[in-house]
């Protein structure tokens, strides 16, 4: 059974990405003291977690200038505790705090072996400027992902790509 996180108050909240586009690996990385929790991720979950923090800042009350705040890089070394299966996120009002929960990935059983241990959780109670500084940062890892094909909206490869709109017949590059 791996480790599960519970950061109250991290001074460090962000997502990164290792490698080049097409081949990157997303982490999901938070540190309170001294301890550093690295999640390993996916595109699609860091792009929709800064998202959704994104829709949720819109509907809170209007802030007391707060300062505003850049997501850190990740930091090293990048060892992931655990893959993430999924993110939730909530709301502490009386704090005014934001909740991140990812949930660990586990392997499916095979028929007849005993049940798994239940998966990790890893829970992140953050502020709102580390909340919009994560958004800016997950939107900058999408920007900086492949091209994407005008036609087919799919991202297009280095070394080509075959688009499934012009059935198959059309390669475009980059």
């Amino acid at each position: 059974m791996s480790r599960s996180f519970q950061l109250e108050s991290p001074d460090h909240f962000t997502a990164g990405a290792v490698g080049q586009p097409g081949q990157r690996v997303f982490y999901l990385q938070a540190r309170e003291r001294r301890e550093v929790i690295t999640l390993k991720c996916e595109k699609e979950q860091v792009s929709a977690l800064g998202e959704y923090l994104a829709g949720l800042i819109a509907k809170l009350p209007p802030a007391a200038a707060a300062e505003s705040g850049k997501a850190p890089a990740l930091l090293e070394p990048l060892e992931p505790a655990w893959p993430v299966a999924s993110i939730g996120v909530g709301y502490d009002e009386g704090r005014g705090r934001i909740m991140v929960v990812a949930k660990e990935q586990v392997e499916e059983e095979e028929e007849g072996a005993p049940p798994a241990a239940d998966p990790a959780t890893a829970r992140f109670v953050i502020t709102r400027t580390q909340a919009e500084a994560f958004v800016e940062r997950a939107r900058a890892l999408a920007r900086a992902g492949r091209a994407m094909c005008a036609m087919c909206g799919e991202p297009k490869d280095p070394a080509g790509h075959v688009c499934p709109r012009a059935n198959g017949h059309v390669v475009h590059k980059e």
